[in-house]
């Protein structure tokens, strides 16, 4: 039986997220499940793999359980699977924040507006919409979407530089965004809205939710999506990229 793997994220008040670590680590140890997961005042982000029974239980202790005592009642998930274990350990971690763009921030106060993937094709089809990949550089060469522009920045946290150098309020009036899952877009989406520009749009669930949810036929998706994990790339359906043959 293929190994359930949990792509996750929510932005979230977490005062109390050091203490989290711990019992947060003991109850994926008790599941058999390894991979990373991050815990930050704003947030939990993550990605984790085990038996699918396991997954499923794990998902349902952050949502209902009284560990996040309700708090994560809006996580973000994207479902997939892996042929082998794709993490070779459990890491569970402290940080400033849980995707790094080093500014003050509040997705939860303000972000861009989300759209589906079902209805995706039509606004980055528009003209007046300029298509903007979040993503880092290395990100962008495996596979993105048609007539995206690419920032061409190393590190999530460069891209306060590049909107600041290329992108102008007045001109950049009609903006669409969109990333890996969905993260790093409603930071940056909530930092553009911050910065004047009034128009801003991003792809809910990100590029994982679209493969999942558009036939291959309708996509306007080219190439593979990289995962930070040992599967490397998935694409459409959330198939794994097929490995090399030496």
């Amino acid at each position: 039986m293929p190994l359930k793997v949990a792509a996750l994220y929510q932005f979230a008040a977490l005062p109390d997220y050091c203490a989290l670590r711990e019992p947060l680590r003991a109850l994926c140890a008790s599941l058999h499940l390894k991979g990373s997961l991050l815990l930050a005042h704003e947030g939990i982000n993550g990605t984790v793999a085990g038996q699918p029974e396991d997954i499923d239980a794990f998902v349902a202790e952050l949502q209902h359980g009284p560990l996040f005592g309700g708090r994560l009642d809006n996580l973000e998930l994207k479902f997939s699977e892996a042929a082998e274990m794709p993490f070779g350990r459990l890491k569970v971690r402290l940080k400033k924040e849980i995707v790094t763009l080093g500014a003050a921030v509040d997705p939860t106060a303000r972000v861009g507006t989300y759209v589906g993937a079902a209805d995706w094709n039509a606004l980055i089809s528009s003209p007046d919409t300029l298509v903007l990949d979040t993503r880092n550089a290395f990100e962008v060469a495996m596979g993105t979407f048609e007539g995206a522009v690419d920032p061409d920045i190393k590190s999530f946290g460069q891209f306060k530089e590049f909107a600041a150098e290329h992108l102008d309020p007045a001109k950049h009036q009609k903006i669409a965004m969109f990333c890996t899952g969905g993260i790093r877009c409603e930071k940056a989406s909530a930092y553009l809205l911050a910065h004047g520009f009034a128009e801003v749009y991003h792809l809910k669930g990100g590029i994982l939710k679209y493969l999942e949810e558009t036939p291959e036929a309708d996509s306007r998706w080219r190439g593979d999506c990289f995962v930070f994990d040992e599967r490397v790339a998935l694409g459409h359906g959330l198939r794994e990229r097929a490995k090399d043959v030496a």
